[in-house]
């Protein structure tokens, strides 16, 4: 397996390398600390990662972070990061290969000290020693420093390149002036590359002469001073150095090996409102900005693999056209600053960097030239160089006017352009062609090997696919037991919120039966004290009648005495004047005693009369008098006297029904208070069964969550394996089959844990829920045992208090009946003898008028 790794592995080596970046972080300066600002940045070089606080000072969880192949803090020295990123390259370019370093950052983020360094102040170091030397003095030092160790023939080139304005300027010309503007063309032996014509190449010949190469180069360059840097460089340089060496064959063939080094500082991208730019400056930074905005769209074209690459939109990219997904191989230093203030183009850099290092570049050994064939190049060269002169001394060119000689150049020019992209589109489509030829070539090679093996495989296979239906039937199993839980919550939580209810319908009917009996036992409060009132009210009435029919009676008697004793009175001076009369009469009459013996006789006879109708009055109203009596006394003994036994006999009744009343609110109170007690501890042990079977689901629905993505992650596994199995390897498939044994097993076990939690769950819900049952069950019992006793008892006590008060309403009614009764004939009798009175006494009246007539006609007589 390993030895099949290493294959592809060294494939991958040949098919492409992604580009190597380095992230460089400069301490803070005096600007960053007069403004008070605090780093944002943290370095973890052992795990080549940068963090950034995107969130405040405060935050921790607003970080990002970065991933790269190297990573310096602020205290990292030149010598370090020269050591570690260019050294290696270095060797690579000795070896034959074109390399590139630039550096890209924010201005003011150290890329020209990182590229070209500073001298020391008291100048007590030399270039060799100085600890603030650059990427390249360091790097010319050490190519001429190894070249002398191997004793091999070489040349050393270097020239400098100055991109402003997007126009090309020479460093190293011989001519003060550097106002004269290099032309760009496209390198037809290399078809990615450019050839820059008029640009100087100076031969180095020892390493003294590099640092007077470098002054005389950056004091030409283009600096300004701006508020983010002072010393600002308002353009990109590239440095290249060309090496040429001699190498012999065995075969005693001399040939020559070309390495090419490329050490670009790129100008820094800036914020015009911080920076301060104005005018020319503005200008400045925006065509920096714009031939770095290009650079930023090149990269994502590469990393989204564009068909189209956008190199020509800047002279930039066009340069380093080769060193963005070509034939070179490429480093990046990102340069940025920790300070809070530029936290902005920190993250900005970090995200270019972060994309860059996605591009694949292919490198490629440049094309070692025999010593034939690079003399045969040179005289050709020297040959057109000699036409060209003589054409020059001899005048005998083509002359065209400055217009035409412009407008041809211009045909020329875009003529160039449009070959050179339908070159490029030919190349591309070369290139394609070639990916996809070598493509189809390695998927055949694989198909041979894949296919010798898929008979082994479709075994494995039919077994793998048995275990995904055992899976399939696991996960099955799982979803259903996940489905029953939920139904089963689902009802625990329809049963709890159910005996809620009855419990709250429970309570409010016991309240509803406290309220009825408190309010029965206000209207027999009320209904005794009206009783009472009735009762005492009765017997005041009663009493009242017996001292109104004792004093009647009375004053009937009254009556009749007087009345017997002014008859007895009349009759006695009736009978004394009578008397009189007759002794008068006898004396005084003698003459006349047979007219008085008639008169006596008559007198006589009507006093006989006049007496026997007094005795019959008498005796008359005697027996009314009687009658009356006897029939008062019928009347109390009959009616009175069973009506004041029945309405005793009621209030008896009616403290009776009171105090059994008493004791059905005793009961009702009692039965209260063990509800109360029994729905408090019913409640208590509903909200334990609600909070554990809560608690309970909870853990059982986070397991079963972890379960359904483990599943899902296995599902996924086993497709990705089986969609892939025909284009794994022997020892990937047995990974992958172990692994998937394992994941299953895992499962496995994952799933009886689950069931036994849900089993152990269920059987606690169980235990809970009859045991709440039956204590529910045994107090409802109770409660309607009692129930139906306390209204039974109510229901009895309801009707006999029905039956006393029907009972107590005919009493009344027949008492009021009868003592209306006896009012009408106590009254009918009174107007009875009040006429048989009246009656008497006209006939007394006219017996005595009659008399008095007699007695005037026989006094007239008498007197006669």
């Amino acid at each position: 397996m390993s030895s099949q790794n290493s294959i592809l592995f060294n494939k991958k080596e040949e098919k492409g390398k992604n580009i190597q970046v380095v992230v460089r972080c400069r301490p803070f300066n005096q600007m960053e600390r007069k403004a008070n600002s605090h780093s944002v940045l943290e370095f973890d070089p052992q795990r080549k990662e940068v963090s950034v606080r995107t969130g405040g000072i405060n935050e921790k969880l607003g970080k990002k972070n970065y991933a790269f192949d190297m990573v310096f803090g602020p205290s990292a020295k030149q010598i370090e990061v020269y050591r570690s990123v260019v050294c290696p390259i270095l060797d690579e370019v000795i070896m034959g290969y074109n390399c590139t370093v630039f550096a890209y950052g924010q201005t003011g983020t150290g890329k020209t000290f990182t590229m070209e360094g500073e001298r020391t102040a008291d100048e007590k170091f030399t270039w060799e020693e100085d600890p603030l030397a650059g990427v390249i003095p360091r790097t010319l030092h050490q190519i001429f420093e190894k070249l002398s160790e191997n004793g091999t023939e070489f040349s050393v080139k270097v020239s400098l390149l100055e991109i402003y304005n997007e126009e090309l300027f020479d460093l190293l010309s011989p001519t003060p002036d550097v106002s004269e503007r290099l032309q760009m063309f496209d390198d037809p032996r290399n078809k990615r590359g450019v050839i820059i014509k008029g640009l100087e190449e100076v031969t180095v010949h020892n390493k003294d002469e590099v640092y007077h190469i470098l002054e005389r180069g950056a004091a030409k360059r283009t600096t300004a001073s701006t508020l983010m840097n002072a010393y600002s460089s308002r353009s990109h340089s590239v440095f290249s150095i060309t090496i040429h060496m001699k190498e012999t064959t065995v075969d005693g063939e001399e040939l020559v090996k070309i390495g090419k080094l490329n050490l670009v500082d790129l100008a820094g991208s800036e914020n015009i409102g911080r920076s301060g730019a104005v005018d020319k400056r503005a200008r400045e930074a925006g065509n920096i900005n714009q031939s770095l905005l290009t650079l930023g769209r090149v990269i994502t074209a590469l990393v989204e693999r564009a068909p189209h690459i956008p190199y020509r939109e800047s002279k930039l990219t066009r340069i380093l056209q080769d060193s963005l997904g070509g034939r070179t191989k490429t480093s990046i230093i990102a340069t940025v600053s920790p300070a809070s203030i530029n936290l902005e183009e920190t993250v900005s850099t970090l995200d270019y960097a972060n994309r860059a290092k996605n591009i694949l570049n292919k490198p490629e050994v440049n094309q070692k030239l025999t010593k034939r064939a690079l003399i045969k190049e040179y005289t050709e060269e020297i040959e057109r160089l000699k036409r060209d002169l003589t054409a020059a001394r001899e005048k005998n060119g083509v002359f065209l006017s400055s217009e035409n000689y412009e407008q041809l150049q211009g045909k020329l020019v875009c003529q160039e352009e449009q070959i050179t992209e339908y070159t490029d589109k030919i190349a591309a489509l070369e290139e394609e062609l070639k990916r996809v030829t070598e493509l189809f070539s390695e998927n055949t090679k694989q198909l041979e090997e894949c296919s010798t093996v898929l008979q082994c495989k479709e075994k494995e296979l039919e077994e793998t696919q048995k275990d995904l239906q055992e899976s399939k039937l696991h996960l099955a199993q799982e979803e259903f037991i996940t489905t029953a839980l939920k139904t089963t919550e689902k009802k625990l939580r329809k049963t709890a919120v159910k005996l809620l209810s009855t419990v709250k319908d429970t309570t409010n009917d016991v309240t509803g039966l406290h309220a009825k009996l408190d309010r029965k036992v206000a209207v027999e409060q009320h209904n005794s004290r009206v009783q009472g009132n009735f009762a005492e009210e009765m017997d005041r009435r009663f009493s009242t009648i017996q001292r109104s029919v004792d004093e009647y009676s009375a004053k009937q008697q009254q009556t009749l005495d007087v009345y017997t004793s002014s008859i007895n009175d009349h009759l006695s001076a009736s009978s004394s004047a009578l008397n009189a009369t007759a002794a008068s009469v006898a004396k005084s009459f003698n003459t006349v005693q047979d007219t008085v013996s008639v008169q006596v006789s008559l007198s006589v006879d009507a006093m006989l009369k006049q007496e026997g109708l007094s005795a019959q009055a008498k005796e008359d109203l005697q027996k009314l008098m009687d009658e009356h009596q006897l029939a008062l006394q019928k009347s109390l003994a009959s009616d009175f006297l069973p009506i004041m036994t029945s309405v005793l006999e009621l209030n008896s009744r009616m403290k009776q029904c009171l105090q059994n009343f008493s004791a059905v609110a005793d009961k009702v109170n009692c039965q209260k208070e063990e509800m109360n007690r029994f729905f408090t501890e019913h409640c208590m042990m509903l909200q334990k069964l609600r909070l554990d079977s809560t608690s309970a689901l909870s853990t059982i629905k986070a397991e079963a969550e972890s379960l359904k993505q483990a599943l899902q992650a296995a599902r996924s596994l086993q497709s990705k394996g089986v969609n892939n199995l025909l284009y794994l390897l022997q020892n990937q498939m047995n990974l992958f089959a172990v692994e998937a044994d394992q994941t299953f097993e895992s499962l496995l076990m994952k799933g009886g844990e689950l069931k036994n939690t849900a089993d152990q769950f269920q059987q606690d819900v169980d235990n809970v829920a009859s045991e709440a049952i039956e204590q529910t069950s045994s107090h409802h019992k109770v409660f309607v045992d009692h129930s139906g006793d306390v209204g039974y008892e109510i229901q009895q006590l309801v009707g006999t208090n029905i039956s006393t008060v029907e009972e107590s309403n005919i009493l009344c009614e027949k008492l009021s009946t009868n003592i209306t009764a006896l009012s009408g004939e106590t009254k009918s009798w009174f107007v009875t003898t009040r006429g048989k009175v009246a009656s008497a006494m006209e006939q007394q009246d006219g017996y005595l008028q009659a008399a008095k007539t007699q007695l005037q006609s026989f006094q007239k007589v008498s007197t006669r």
